[in-house]
């Protein structure tokens, strides 16, 4: 799960949008467009999390829901509920992302933690996530621009609270995310297929 939300605001350059506000992936979408180089680097989608908590579930679940779709070849994407990206293999599976793609453009996927306000608001932002910073981990930042899903309140407990997070708000939250990346990837000039998932086989507001 990514850093506490409350680390980041407007002034530097991250927008707020509530998950389930009218053409709420409409705005994540033109947010991420904004963000995204236009010098030709592949663009690589790391969506980090568990399948093994609900509240850390928002990263795979939104990898996955995008393998189900069509998008334009420079995107690629990491982290998924089968192949997922967590604390035990992050630092592997970011060296095989820079090894697999030249000067690759990194958007990192995760989850938060933060005010009782603030729960079910997507963030985009420039700059990395820091996944683990929610339960005092440890881990490399990762991102040139990042999209953190507030699931839950931040402040005590922070593994249970993950833990006891309403799925169906995750999978909402999720939704939204995947089909805002599936609208800007749609305005990219590039032949339609298949998005590409690597099989990694090396085995958050605050970030998981």
């Amino acid at each position: 799960m990514n850093l506490k939300s409350s680390l980041f605001d407007n002034k530097n350059g991250m927008s707020r949008i509530l998950h389930d506000e009218i053409d709420a992936s409409r705005r994540v979408s033109q947010e991420l467009i904004s963000l995204l180089p236009a010098n030709g680097q592949p663009i690589v989608i790391v969506c980090i999390g568990t399948d093994r908590s609900t509240g850390d579930s928002l990263g795979p679940l939104v990898g996955t829901l995008l393998l189900e779709k069509t998008i334009p070849s420079p995107f690629f994407v990491y982290g998924t509920l089968e192949e997922p990206i967590h604390a035990m293999n992050l630092t592997e599976q970011l060296a095989v992302i820079k090894t697999t793609h030249d000067n690759p453009f990194i958007i990192g996927i995760d989850a938060c933690l933060g005010r009782l306000k603030s729960v079910g608001i997507v963030q985009v932002g420039e700059g990395p996530v820091k996944p683990g910073a929610g339960v005092n981990k440890d881990l490399p930042s990762v991102g040139d621009a990042h999209i953190t899903g507030i699931v839950n309140v931040s402040g005590f407990m922070e593994f249970m609270v993950l833990q006891n997070t309403r799925l169906s708000l995750v999978l909402k939250m999720a939704k939204t995310i995947a089909n805002g990346i599936y609208f800007a990837s749609s305005q990219f000039p590039a032949k339609q297929t298949t998005i590409t998932h690597f099989n990694l086989v090396l085995d958050q507001e605050k970030s998981v």
